[in-house]
């Protein structure tokens, strides 16, 4: 079982905010710590409102959210790295080459899906984001549970 799992997306705002919230929400085991930060995070911001507002419809508790950016510390701590797109791996290995066996695109069991960013577009891209973050993160739930990645 995976005790640390971190999710990366570029501002830390809208995407990997809400993976951690419908992991947190899913994942019933409470030694399993699962947090959040950006490549090129916005330091210290909040969810994005329209993000928070699709988990709140969708019955997804958004919990606290304050945006961090990646450094090698947490990505050593994690025992699981989930990007969203195929950069934030470059970004990622860039920064800590040694965490290339644990780092994963979020949708892989979704045949390597990548989830484009809704920063700054309308709701509509928002909720489409939920539904593919969704559909990951139910994927990922067996792998949580028996810690095996592969």
């Amino acid at each position: 079982m995976f005790s640390n799992v971190l999710v990366v997306c570029v501002g830390n705002i809208c995407r990997s905010p809400m993976a951690e919230a419908m992991f947190r929400q899913r994942v019933p085991n409470a030694r399993v710590q699962i947090s959040s930060a950006g490549t090129h995070a916005m330091l210290s911001s909040t969810i994005d409102p329209l993000a928070q507002a699709v988990l709140l419809v969708n019955g997804v508790p958004a919990h606290k959210h304050r945006s961090r950016q990646i450094d090698r510390q947490m990505l050593h701590e994690a025992e699981l790295i989930l990007v969203m797109e195929h950069r934030q791996t470059q970004s990622v290995l860039k920064l800590a080459p040694e965490v290339r066996g644990k780092t994963f695109l979020i949708g892989k069991w979704q045949h390597a899906l990548e989830i484009a960013d809704p920063y700054r577009r309308p709701k509509l891209a928002f909720e489409q984001t939920y539904e593919q973050l969704s559909r990951c993160v139910d994927d990922w739930l067996p792998y949580l549970q028996s810690g095996d990645p592969r």
